[in-house]
């Protein structure tokens, strides 16, 4: 498993791989405790709603991507990361560009 992702992420090292899971991990984690305080404080004291959920989830993106750079270059993988965030940017915008059309 790690092999095939080694392969896909173009990795050097099965422990590159595993560095670059652990970044994932902790940004995710971070991400997962900042929830609660972002949202009291958009929401207040009430009740969390779903509309509150969706808004917590649609302005966390740019704030998750934050958090990845940061994590990767503390882990130095910070150009792997780059990359990895101008291809998902690339993806979600459905700009192309030359290198998307080798």
């Amino acid at each position: 498993m790690l092999k095939k992702l080694q392969d896909r992420w173009q990795l050097k090292s099965t422990t590159q791989v595993v560095v670059v899971l652990i970044v994932f991990a902790c940004t995710g984690f971070t991400i997962m405790f900042l929830k609660k305080p972002i949202v009291s404080a958009i929401a207040g004291s009430e009740e969390y709603s779903t509309f509150f959920s969706v808004l917590y989830y649609v302005f966390i993106l740019p704030v998750y991507n934050v958090v990845l750079l940061i994590y990767g270059f503390l882990f130095g993988q910070f150009a792997f990361f780059w990359e990895f965030e101008k291809k998902m940017w690339r993806r979600m915008t459905g700009k192309k560009t030359n290198h998307d059309a080798e």
